[in-house]
């Protein structure tokens, strides 16, 4: 009987054991998840924009828990980047063109102002499939002040960091987008994600460049009018 007791006992310690080291395990994936790089292609969605021949046509977003930076170029020499840090609640955006270097920073009031110029009705919906190797969920999405625009939209819970969204339009979604519209500066664009590599992004991705000079939104925007 004491053979008995003595094996039962072991055997419970070490199905424990395994749990434990499984729970580990798992918690580390995540955690390994909320950094990386995802490369989308990019379009604009306005043919008849005057910058729609300028547009970019792919994004490199690096992310690390609740910073991220989604960064775009054009014509090899335009180079403008959207910088968010969730815990500070800001937004920046860069722009890299000849002899301008300017930045523009957001606070959480400026950019809850500015997500109003793009009003989104969000419907859940039961359909999934795979994007870059991750399981996507599909939205169905209105324009609130066109409801005759309609477009569909995909994201991932697989990656973590399910409060990504609260600074854009799309923060009812629990997870990060990945094939997606979204408005900024004037021109609408459309995201789809086509590639990701689980690798360490550098603190200074998310730092503001000190020859950058801080101008304000309206001041920024003539750039993108010009």
């Amino acid at each position: 009987m004491n053979i008995i007791k003595d094996f039962i006992i072991r055997s419970v310690f070490v199905l424990l054991a395994i749990v434990l080291y499984s729970c580990k395990q798992g918690e580390a994936t995540t955690n390994a998840d909320e950094e990386g790089i995802i490369e989308f292609s990019a379009a604009a969605v306005d043919e008849k924009h005057p910058l729609y021949g300028m547009a970019p046509t792919s994004a490199t977003l690096k992310y690390k828990k609740e910073k991220f930076a989604l960064e775009m170029t054009s014509m090899g020499m335009f180079n403008t980047s959207i910088i968010g840090d969730l815990k500070a609640k800001t937004v920046t955006q860069t722009v890299k063109f000849l002899d301008i270097k300017e930045a523009c920073i957001e606070s959480e009031k400026d950019i809850l102002a500015d997500n109003l110029n793009f009003v989104l009705k969000i419907e859940e919906t039961n359909e999934t499939k795979k994007i870059i190797g991750l399981k996507s969920h599909k939205i169905k999405v209105t324009m609130a002040n066109d409801p005759s625009v309609k477009f569909d939209a995909w994201y991932t819970k697989e990656l973590g960091m399910s409060d990504c969204n609260s600074l854009n339009p799309y923060a009812q979604i629990k997870g990060v987008l990945l094939d997606y519209r979204v408005k900024k500066m004037g021109m609408e664009m459309h995201f789809i994600a086509k590639s990701r590599s689980q690798v360490e992004v550098s603190e200074s991705t998310f730092e503001i460049p000190s020859s950058m000079k801080i101008v304000c939104k309206e001041e920024l925007a003539k750039v993108f009018s010009n």
